[in-house]
């Protein structure tokens, strides 16, 4: 297993590299590398601070989610996550790959979208001890080889389908120019209508679906990496009929227009870089 902190994508508005907030992930071993995205924990201490709004456009992916000794399993979030951090704590995640769960849920992974339930109800009595185990780990690497143990023993049979829909999706993520389910399906090697059964049976929404959310991560990667905005070849790049429709999509998911968006992220920017070092020493000191 290895560790890594790649930048996420996804996040609307990344934390400032200081001490009161950790995100790190770590690789599967060899023997769930086809179940199993990674595994992740968030760490955060804002003791002396005031509480902060982290908002997410999720990825295609279900996640057994450690925090406070509880375990739940949440379903492929469609809309933009939001969740206030306050005081100091931390979560443990497993993020399974996009067809990774099914074969532990042995259900279509479209009846968990938009919700949890306890882990319990998956993997039953087994689970009781996971997140009290998760507690007492002292490192990220500690918690990793605990869940690892874990879904060793709960391993299911091997299922082709799996390694199709993961595929599938990974060709959509790593490849701009798939930008609707047509130009996906000369991949597939299947028709459309098995296609659409695929991806909501293994991976819990359909695949114009994935392709949308993954065009808007890339819209977003670049405006936050600052790139030379020209928003109608942005939208057409991403495969929108035309600027209206992609600025249509990015407020109803974001909340904000493009151009909002990117003058909120140089807010931010600006505030960061006007902190004092008393602030900064205080932020150091609390970690």
């Amino acid at each position: 297993m290895t560790a890594g902190n790649a930048k996420p994508r996804g996040v609307l508005h990344p934390q400032p590299t200081q001490s009161q907030f950790i995100h790190e992930r770590h690789s599967p071993s060899a023997a769930l590398a086809d179940l199993v995205e990674h595994y992740w924990c968030v760490r955060w201490d804002l003791r002396e601070l005031p509480p902060q709004r982290q908002a997410t456009l999720p990825h295609p992916n279900v996640h057994l989610v450690i925090e406070r000794n509880e375990s739940y399993v949440y379903g492929v979030h469609t809309d933009r996550f939001e969740r206030l951090l306050e005081g100091r704590g931390f979560a443990f995640g497993i993020k399974f790959k996009p067809g990774g769960f099914h074969p532990f849920l042995q259900a279509p992974i479209s009846t968990l979208a938009n919700r949890s339930m306890p882990a319990q109800t998956v993997f039953g009595a087994d689970c009781q001890s996971l997140a009290t185990r998760i507690a007492t780990c002292a490192t990220t690497s500690a918690m990793t080889l605990v869940a690892e143990a874990f879904l060793l023993a709960q391993r299911p049979q091997p299922d082709p389908n799996v390694a199709r829909a993961n595929r599938l999706v990974a060709a959509i993520a790593g490849n701009l120019g798939i930008t609707s389910v047509n130009q996906l399906l000369g991949t597939a090697a299947i028709d459309k209508r098995a296609l659409q059964r695929l991806f909501h049976k293994y991976v819990g929404v359909g695949p114009k679906w994935v392709i949308q959310r993954y065009r808007l991560h890339e819209a977003i990667a670049q405006l936050q990496a600052h790139a030379p905005r020209d928003w109608s070849r942005l939208a057409l790049e991403l495969g929108y009929f035309d600027q209206a429709h992609f600025a249509r999509d990015f407020r109803a998911l974001v909340g904000q227009s493009p151009s909002e968006y990117v003058r909120s992220l140089h807010a931010e920017n600006n505030g960061i870089q006007a902190m004092s070092e008393s602030q900064i020493t205080k932020l150091e000191k609390a970690g």
